[in-house]
């Protein structure tokens, strides 16, 4: 018989939780700190590379006086504001802690116990931890080329398939489909099964044949569209992320959501820097530019960029000893250049970058040609 130690023992006495959360891996975000007393530069979260808008800024601050007050529940005027600023109707947006709350309200109130959550290979490491949260199975289908392969996701729908979780833009490879290529993987789904399109990298998208999802919403009972304030707007202490849903869902939504699920602070941060367009549009601009140099700087140094529309790089290195991943990621936190590291991804060979400040990015290039021309003093 196996024997009962005193720590199994005490174990039991105590409240257990529902079987498969103990098999969760827990979400890790990227590192925020490196040695003490270190410079640091942080590119390992997707944060903006700039910051929120100096109007977001001001209108965090006025809520000061009035930290005693409960938000408005129902984030009133800003779903206003985002429904003005899409041109989408306010009464179909619910707003959220983030749109990783939002996530875990979809799947909880859609899947359970016996029924699958299907997402790309690469896909965020949320989407499979709401799964197992509410004891669903996650499903995931191989992508082509660090590309979402429509053809597998649709292959991998079983009757008990209930979400399906598209990012697109994708974290971590920065690779996106095409409008025709979401409305043909739409198109094969049966209509019981939803499709939740994660576009919070939707702003930096500069290609005329991507659509975040607005039109599929619109026309579709089983469609919703994540949206987030964390990347463009630089609001991510905040956690503000918005749905835009069919009727039905947005009841169900609101139905599950906490009372005051998003604070005074956000909703007014929110609300400004929807309203400051010329701040948004040179947040844009700095992306694209320094996105574009980042790119072309790991290039010539040898290494194999991912194509991406975001606002990060996925950056393959050599395998051989000296030139990993993982020996770059040591020796770029060493000089206080934290980036990310994503096996978890099942991508132990890469590294992700954030576009950052213009000079972050300097730096960070110029630490990796140290590194790979073996110049570790």
């Amino acid at each position: 018989m196996p024997s009962v130690t005193s720590e199994s023992l005490a174990a039991s006495k105590r409240p257990q939780p529902r079987p498969g959360v103990m098999a969760i891996a827990a979400y890790v975000g990227g590192r925020s700190k490196a040695e003490p007393g270190q410079r640091t530069i942080k590119l390992s979260s997707n944060e903006s590379g700039i910051g929120p808008s100096p109007k977001a800024i001001a209108a965090f601050k006025a809520v000061g006086d009035s930290l005693y007050r409960y938000p408005d529940g129902s984030a009133h005027d800003l779903r206003l504001a985002i429904g003005a600023h899409f041109d989408i109707p306010a009464d179909r947006i619910v707003c959220g802690n983030g749109s990783d709350e939002l996530i875990h309200l979809l799947t909880g109130a859609y899947a359970g116990p016996g029924d699958e959550v299907l997402y790309s290979e690469h896909g965020f490491l949320v989407y499979p931890i709401s799964a197992q949260a509410v004891g669903a199975t996650p499903v995931k289908a191989p992508e082509r080329d660090l590309r979402t392969d429509v053809d597998a996701l649709l292959a991998a729908v079983t009757p008990a398939t209930r979400i399906v979780y598209l990012a697109n833009p994708n974290n971590p490879t920065g690779t996106y489909i095409p409008a025709e290529e979401v409305a043909r993987l739409h198109a094969g789904l049966p209509p019981d099964v939803l499709l939740v399109l994660d576009a919070a990298y939707a702003e930096f998208v500069n290609a005329s044949d991507y659509e975040a999802g607005f039109r599929l919403v619109e026309k579709a009972e089983n469609v919703v569209m994540l949206r987030t304030f964390s990347k463009l707007y630089g609001l991510a202490a905040l956690r503000l992320g918005w749905a835009y849903c069919p009727p039905a869902v947005a009841d169900v939504l609101n139905r599950l959501r906490g009372p005051f699920n998003v604070s005074s602070a956000a909703q007014a941060a929110g609300i400004a820097s929807l309203a400051d367009r010329d701040f948004l549009e040179r947040a844009r601009q700095h992306n694209e530019t320094w996105r574009l140099w980042l790119t072309n700087r790991l290039t010539q140094l040898g290494l194999d960029v991912t194509p991406s529309v975001a606002n990060f790089l996925l950056v393959r290195f050599p395998d051989e000893a000296g030139r990993t991943a993982a020996e770059a990621d040591a020796f770029l936190t060493a000089r206080g250049i934290l980036l990310r590291r994503v096996s978890a991804y099942g991508l132990p060979a890469h590294l992700r970058i954030s576009i950052g400040l213009g000079e972050e990015c300097e730096a960070a290039a110029s630490a990796i040609a140290d590194f790979l021309r073996g110049d570790h003093g």
